[in-house]
């Protein structure tokens, strides 16, 4: 456990020291903040593609981050160190996961609000928009851990990583946006609470088989 907790807390402060973290965010907002100039003043028009907007810019910031989940480790040789380590490999990963998702991914959704707001979502709709947001958000972590890890040791890792990981995040753009668009539609929480459970769902079956898969991938990679 000392060992999970230490790794996780190394990667958070390092997405901030790296800057992985201040990128994403600057990403977001500013692919966000652009929208509106190339919609023009059409305010409905803006709020009535927000949730798939909302969803794309999340998605393609998280990406830019995800070269560097393994990049460090793999030029530093700390991967030799972790497959020596009394702690399993797919624990050690999980807590890389967690990382990415505490140090990166959280923070986007913290920062949703004031997208909303440059997107014209109304002030009582942005706690919803965020609890939806940070139901996929877990999901975005592991999936784009797994991409991260096969294209591990390939020039420009990160394009390759985004293409791999592109297709499975297709069911969370999906869901993400239906729920989203029924929230800003006035629909009753019933109606987008499947969507967010399905979010979960994605999300809880990604953290199961995320560590294993990058186990494996960064295993062979290694040998």
């Amino acid at each position: 456990m000392s060992s999970f907790i230490a790794l996780m807390r190394q990667d958070v402060v390092m997405a901030w020291r790296e800057n992985s973290a201040g990128l994403s965010i600057s990403f977001f907002m500013i692919a966000v903040a652009l929208i509106p100039f190339g919609l023009g003043p059409d305010l409905k028009l803006l709020r009535d593609i927000a949730p798939g907007l909302v969803w794309v810019a999340l998605l393609l910031a998280v990406l830019l981050s995800l070269e560097s989940i393994f990049q460090a480790d793999l030029e530093d040789g700390s991967f030799d160190q972790y497959l020596l380590s009394d702690c399993p490999l797919e624990i050690l990963l999980l807590a890389k996961g967690v990382a990415h998702w505490l140090g990166i991914v959280l923070p986007l959704v913290l920062t949703a609000p004031l997208a909303g707001l440059l997107l014209n979502i109304d002030t009582p709709s942005l706690i919803p928009v965020c609890l939806i947001l940070f139901a996929g958000s877990p999901a975005m972590s592991f999936l784009g851990m797994m991409g991260s890890a096969l294209a591990s040791g390939v020039s420009r890792s990160g394009l390759l990583a985004a293409l791999v990981v592109m297709p499975l995040y297709v069911p969370v753009l999906i869901f993400g946006s239906s729920a989203l668009s029924q929230i800003l539609n006035g629909a009753d929480t019933d109606e987008w609470l499947n969507a967010v459970l399905l979010l979960l769902s994605i999300g809880g079956a990604a953290l199961f088989f995320g560590p294993l898969v990058a186990a494996a991938a960064l295993r062979a990679f290694l040998k």
